[in-house]
Parts: C-alpha cells; structure tokens; sequence
C-alpha cells in the first residue's frame, strides 16, 4: 500500500487515462450476474512486505477450487489507479477484487466500476466506526475498510522534556514551541507533506476539518470551503512558512522526505503517517528512544486527522461475485487483520486490536493512533476527486508560498470546486 505514500509520480498516465474517459460515467454492458464461485484476481499497489501473498496461500489451500491469483501494479498510486480504470472501462473483467484508496471509493463507485455488498454480510460493528465512512458513497456501502491510518504529530521528546515542556495539545502551543524552543536546539519547527501532491491535500484538510470546517458536502455536489474556518486552517499553514516556524524546504516534503528529515534529528514536531515510527525507531536513526507521537493539534483542542488507507471492492465484472466477497470476510477477519498489523506493520480496521496488550507492547503507538483515527473524518467525497485534489493542492500551496493571501485563496478554491462539482 505505498500509495500511503505516494508522490504522485503517475500523474501523467492518470490524466491521460481520465481525459479519454471524462465523456462518460458508466461502467460498459456486460456487467457479470452477482453469482458464482470460483478463482479470482485481487489488484494492488505493490505489495511492501509480501505478507498479502502469505496471507492469499493460507486462503488458496483452503479453497482450491476458488483460488485467488494477486496481481501488483505500480508502487504509485497514480499508475494504480489508472490501470485499474483501464480495466474497469474495457469491462475486460482482468480484476475480480480491488484494494482502492480509500479516496476513490466515490469516484469509482458513481461510475459503476465496483459493485454495491451487503452490509449484513461483514462485522463493521467490530470495525473503528470512521473507517466505514470511507467505503460508502450515496448511503450505500461499496467497499470493505480493509486497512487505516490517521496522521500523527512525532515530535522530540528529549527536546520537550529537557524544556520542561509537554507534546501540544493546541495550534498556539505547536507554534510557540516550533518558533521558540526549536531554533534553541538547531532544528526546525514544523513539518509535513507540503509538495503539491495528494499529501498536500491531506495536509490542507486536515487544517480545515481541525478549524471545525468542511471542504464539500453532499457526496461532492455541495462546495463548503468558502467559510471562516477553511480560512483559518489555511492560513495556520500559510503564517507557519511566513512567520518561519515551518521551513520553506518543507514545501518540498513527501511522506519520505519529512520522515528522512525528522529521522536525521532535523525538527521538532513532523505530521506524518505511523509507517515513520518504525523508521524513527531504527538503529540509523538520530532520534531512536527520543520521540514520541500523539495525536495532532488543533485550534483550541485536539484536530482531526484525514483517514488513509484502503478498502477492498468487488469489481462490477468479477467473474465470480460471491466467491470474491468470501474473500473479501476472510481478509477483514480479526485473524488476518493481527497479520496485516504484525507482519505488514499497516493498521487494522478491527477496534479490539489496538487495546491488545502484546501488540501495544510491539507498537506503542496504537492508543493513540485509535484516538486518532475515532476523531478522523474522510477525504472529501466526490466522483471526481482526482480533479478536486489538484484543485486543493495548487491553490494551498500558492498560499504557503505567499503567492496568494489566505482568504483570496479560499475564494479561488471555492471557485475552482463549483466547476468541478457542476460537471457531469
């Protein structure tokens, strides 16, 4: 699942894919009847760990007569996504299952790609309620949460202790310590994923939804951003680069870039996913044994982290439906989600195991890794979110960079996301 993580080197190819397809919303004739059991094709991201493929043999002695074949596509979610489209429009039917991002379930389930399941079939009462969200779309669920994530703010623990300082619980605590306790120490302040990619729409959301704001609503037919509150979160990130306490190399962090520089004993506070604590952790890094992480700040309070992660789909021409929603249970099943955190270190759907003592014991940071993902809320939904993250990352970057002021900027994003939400 590096799409985590993803700086969006496939851009290119999706636009290309997306532009041919913009004229039309639905998935072509042909569609598979919902039944049948047989084998099938589950479709990645590039499989990190290779635990996925330990995972699908326990599934394949199991079943012979319905085994699974795991196909992995590009490490970049961009080139992902583009060729699951591509398989999807061709009603080729080359994928049964599919591990989306959590960000496309609207987009791919208003164009007919993925099929409607039943919400009876699968435990989502034992799941982290938020994650459910992210597989809906028109008050259907499209989609089963297969894996989270929330972001976290890492910071220096030796730093904050040493200043007789405790982790910010606020905006004016993160800022005060970022502007006065990091250039004590050589560091800089404040970080996270600034390059104008998808990050960078996590990122800005996270700054409004913190400041009590929304970007859209009504499953993206409603633009919401133009109000006080996306004012205020964008303009926190915009005074962190002017006023210095974010520094402007951070304009040009990914996931991978800010982890490296916090890792190097660089800052004092980062965002970033939980994949950085293992890092953090290792034996190359400056910073072992002198961090900690918590959930992230906000105006007044704790924020609100934007969920990651990825749910898995049943494709609307899967040679074999039924088969493929058992496969489906099985990989959400608490069983395979203790491997998908111990093995794959990515963060289960199954609430019961972030209060497990020997996992804990194993990642210390689950507990608040769950408060965070409780408080989380959604990507903004939309069936063209690819357009609409662009649209957020080009103007909140323009206002990090002092190009554009804050509240000139909502209005131009506002702007940009009605034309959006007005095409068809």
């Amino acid at each position: 699942m590096r799409w985590i993580r993803a700086a969006g080197r496939g851009l290119l190819v999706a636009m290309v894919v997306l532009t041919g397809y913009a004229a039309s919303g639905t998935a072509p004739a042909g569609r598979v009847p919902e039944s049948g059991r047989g084998p099938m094709t589950l479709a990645t991201a590039g499989d990190l760990t290779g635990y996925l493929g330990r995972v699908l043999d326990g599934w394949n002695r199991a079943h012979p007569g319905e085994k699974v074949t795991l196909v992995e596509l590009p490490d970049s979610a961009d080139e992902t996504r583009a060729q699951m489209i591509t398989d999807l429009r061709s009603g080729a039917g080359r994928f049964d299952i599919l591990n989306i991002d959590v960000a496309w379930t609207s987009e791919f389930a208003a164009a007919g790609w993925i099929a409607p399941v039943d919400r009876g079939r699968f435990p989502l009462n034992s799941f982290l309620p938020p994650v459910v969200d992210t597989a809906t779309y028109d008050g259907k669920l499209y989609a089963v949460p297969y894996v989270t994530n929330a972001g976290m703010l890492f910071y220096r623990k030796d730093v904050l202790d040493r200043e007789g300082e405790r982790p910010p619980r606020t905006w004016a605590e993160l800022e005060r310590q970022a502007r006065t306790i990091a250039p004590r120490y050589g560091l800089g302040g404040y970080a996270g994923q600034f390059l104008p990619y998808e990050g960078l729409t996590v990122n800005a959301a996270e700054a409004v939804y913190s400041a009590g704001g929304s970007i859209l609503g009504d499953e993206g037919e409603r633009v919401t951003v133009d109000s006080a509150a996306a004012r205020s979160g964008i303009g926190f990130l915009a005074r962190g680069v002017r006023d210095g306490w974010i520094p402007r190399e951070a304009l040009t962090y990914t996931e991978e870039e800010s982890r490296q520089a916090f890792q190097e004993g660089r800052l004092l506070f980062l965002r970033n996913w939980p994949y950085a604590y293992a890092g953090a952790s290792g034996r190359d890094s400056r910073v072992a044994g002198k961090f900690g992480a918590v959930p992230l700040p906000g105006p007044d309070g704790p924020g609100t982290s934007v969920l990651g992660g990825s749910n898995l789909a049943v494709s609307s021409h899967a040679r074999h439906p039924e088969s493929a929603r058992d496969l489906i249970a099985y990989l959400t099943s608490e069983r395979v989600q203790r491997r998908v955190l111990s093995e794959g270190a990515l963060p289960p759907v199954r609430a019961a195991l972030y209060e497990d003592p020997a996992l804990v014991r194993r990642f210390p940071y689950l507990p608040a890794l769950r408060a965070s993902v409780l408080t989380a809320a959604p990507r903004p939904k939309s069936p063209h979110y690819e357009q609409v993250s662009l649209a957020v990352q080009a103007v909140v970057h323009d206002a990090m960079t002092q190009a554009q002021t804050p509240e000139a900027a909502v209005r131009r994003l506002a702007g940009e996301l009605a034309a959006i939400a007005h095409r068809r």
